[in-house]
């Protein structure tokens, strides 16, 4: 008799903690991070008899989280996945918002500021006209200014949001650590699985997972540990190594997130951070903020040096030229390269970082790129420049040992003086034009007196009325460096010979002795005569550009077209009276489409415009604007795809509680009955001995 009763307890029983798990499930329905749990039952050992084995009823094995590790991993890849380009994209908005701002963006401060560079070529006697260029010119550096001081509160802002969420990853870890400790002591003594301290741990782990991508690895005692980066431990067990945020040690400006392990604290690189909200701020820091903050610098450095250069080219209307006092050599005033010594370099090295003037080929243009570089000191006095863009060595030598010897290394429009090389190991950070658009500003003698605008050319150039043949010269122009003839430098055309024999016995005559002219054909070929004598002759053909490079006069540049005749003759003088003469300030005009950027060492020519580059900026910044918001997109949809996947498992289905809860009740009565049918056949077995 004892069989009936105790098959239909433990038919109680297991129906008990049926309707106990699922009630538990239906409470915990909108529970986040709650796996659905069932009980596991299993038949008891049954009763051998000569009839064969009996049944001796059932019993609870476990109760079960409806748990699948495959399914958890891709929710887990898709949330890290979309947390980080949702990151991405509200904070690349913000500069593609502002780079695209028609009214509010460089480009409508750029054209108006060359409209006042044309307005003073057309009239560059007109004060009014020099007004309005010194006006959008001051407008233009207010908006250079401008856009960097948001892109530096962008930058400002990244940082602080780096450090929140490197706290907000420490909480995490130090919950999970926690909850281990409690599983591991749970577990241990009931050797059975905490199921909803699991749940409570893998919640907080999807939390940490929206936050920095992690990866997870369960000890035997039930723990989990936390991995992040390239397998640096975050939790093991109990044990927690905290996260933190410190300067840079390259560049102080910039938080770095560190890894502290045995009290001390790491410097993590950047690009093993992947995943989460994190890895959204930095790879947004690294891929898009700096380049946009550096071609931001790059154009600004660019408009200042090729215009200052043209600008000292220049005869203002006060008549003042290059060297005179009261001569306004820049329009423009720009920042030189910031340079950063690494905090564990030592103060051994001595140098100076410098722009580069332009290089000039038919017109100024620069070699500055948009990255920062890194300059590193080996041993023995070796030196090597890396740009950090690419990783590349674009300068690489060994500083000159003997004092006061400077060695002058150059690259992309940057130059360094070294006189003391740095120690073996000693790194700085050479940022060329990463704070070129905060500094950029206005010369204030220029701004405040518009009549220092060099918009004429210091030299003139005139063929004489009396000229038989039909020759015309141009006016003439200057190259750095220049010097003017002190006086009218008359230069004749002659066929006639000479004695002592000149180097050609045809062609200009009264070049200054000791002087260099070069002539240079419509293809690019140059030839060098160094006149030797007085007498001496240049040839030339109809349309070369002769160039006169020496002591007395330099770097002074004419072309002659037509055919001249003998004794016919051209004078090259001061521009005395240059009040309406507005070549230099057309040649600043010039400036707008010609490819004054990006310049190849080799060919001396640039390859890009001002609008080329910021155009290039826009249209990279809006193509990753748009390619992040539709990975995004992607990405959340695979991520509902894969939840919805992994809840058809884990999730609690109300309809199927409810049925699961009438299953339990009438296995519960059933085996209530069984009592009472037990009940009632021992009463009657007690019935008969009455």
């Amino acid at each position: 008799m004892t069989g009936i009763f105790s098959i239909g307890v433990s038919g109680i029983s297991a129906a008990q903690y049926g309707l106990l798990t699922t009630s538990h499930n239906i409470t915990n329905a909108n529970t986040a991070g709650y796996n659905r749990q069932v009980i596991s039952q299993a038949t008891n050992v049954p009763l051998p008899t000569g009839a064969g084995f009996v049944g001796q009823g059932t019993h609870v094995q476990t109760v079960r989280r409806m748990y699948n590790e495959y399914l958890s991993q891709q929710v887990a890849q898709s949330q890290t996945s979309a947390s980080e380009l949702d990151t991405y994209y509200k904070q690349i908005s913000q500069i593609d918002n502002l780079l695209a701002d028609s009214n509010g963006g460089l480009s409508p401060a750029l054209q108006e500021f060359f409209k006042g560079v044309q307005q003073v070529a057309a009239n560059p006697a007109n004060e009014t006209a020099r007004g309005t260029m010194a006006s959008t010119a001051v407008t233009l550096a207010a908006r250079f200014r401008s856009m960097e001081d948001k892109l530096t509160k962008i930058y400002e802002g990244t940082n602080q949001q780096i450090t929140s969420t490197v706290s907000l990853i420490n909480s995490y870890a130090k919950q999970i650590a926690q909850i281990n400790q409690r599983i591991i002591e749970a577990e241990a003594a009931t050797n059975q699985p905490a199921n909803d301290l699991r749940d409570q741990r893998d919640q907080l782990v999807s939390d940490l997972n929206k936050e920095v991508r992690v990866t997870t690895l369960t000890q035997s005692d039930g723990s989990f540990s936390v991995f992040i980066g390239s397998g640096q431990q975050l939790v093991v067990g109990p044990q927690v190594n905290q996260l933190g945020t410190q300067p840079s040690a390259a560049d102080p400006s910039r938080i770095a997130v560190t890894l502290t392990t045995g009290n001390v604290a790491q410097e993590m690189p950047e690009s093993i951070l992947s995943g989460g909200n994190l890895g959204g701020y930095l790879t947004f820091r690294s891929e898009s903020l700096d380049g946009a903050r550096n071609t931001l610098g790059q154009m600004a450095a660019s408009v200042a040096l090729t215009f200052n250069a043209q600008q000292s080219l220049g005869q203002d209307l006060l008549g003042n030229v290059a060297g005179d006092t009261g001569f306004a050599s820049q329009l423009f005033q720009i920042s030189q390269p910031k340079v950063i010594r690494n905090a564990t370099a030592t103060n051994t090295a001595s140098f100076t970082a410098s722009l580069q003037q332009p290089q000039s080929n038919g017109n100024f243009n620069t070699l500055l790129t948009n990255s920062d570089y890194e300059l590193q000191f080996g041993a023995g006095g070796a030196y090597n420049v890396v740009r950090l863009s690419d990783n590349q060595s674009v300068a690489s030598g060994t500083v000159a040992s003997v004092p006061p010897a400077t060695t002058t290394v150059s690259f992309d429009g940057v130059q360094l003086d070294i006189s003391t090389a740095g120690a073996n190991g000693d790194r700085f950070t050479i940022q060329p034009t990463k704070e070129v658009a905060r500094n950029f500003n206005v010369n204030s003698a220029v701004s405040g007196d518009p009549r220092l605008i060099a918009a004429a050319t210091p030299i003139r150039a005139s063929a004489a009325t009396a000229n038989q043949g039909d020759a015309t010269i141009t006016q003439g122009t200057v190259g750095s460096g220049y010097l003017l003839p002190a006086t009218p430098l008359t230069l004749t055309y002659t066929t006639s010979a000479i004695a002592p024999p000149s180097p050609s016995s045809t062609g200009l005559r009264g070049f200054p002795v000791g002087a260099t002219v070069v002539v240079t054909n419509a293809s690019g070929v140059a030839t060098s005569t160094t006149i030797a004598a007085a007498g001496d002759a240049v040839a030339f053909n109809s349309g070369d550009t002769i160039t006169i490079n020496g002591p007395t006069v330099n770097n002074v540049s004419f072309s002659i077209s037509g055919t001249p005749k003998a004794g016919d003759t051209f004078t090259l003088a001061k521009n005395t009276a240059g009040t309406t003469d507005g070549r230099n300030a057309n040649l600043m005009g010039l400036l707008q489409t010609q490819k004054t950027m990006a310049g190849n060492t080799g060919t001396g020519q640039g390859t890009s415009t001002f609008q080329d580059v910021y155009g290039s900026l826009v249209g990279r910044i809006g193509n990753k604007t748009r390619e992040v918001q539709v990975n995004g997109d992607a990405q959340k949809a695979q991520l509902e795809q894969a939840t919805a996947s992994q809840q058809a498992l884990s999730g609690v289905n109300l309809d199927e509680e409810a049925a699961n809860l009438i299953k339990y009740q009438y296995m519960y009565q059933a085996s209530a009955k069984m009592l009472q049918v037990g009940s009632t056949i021992f009463d009657t077995i007690l019935s008969i001995g009455r």
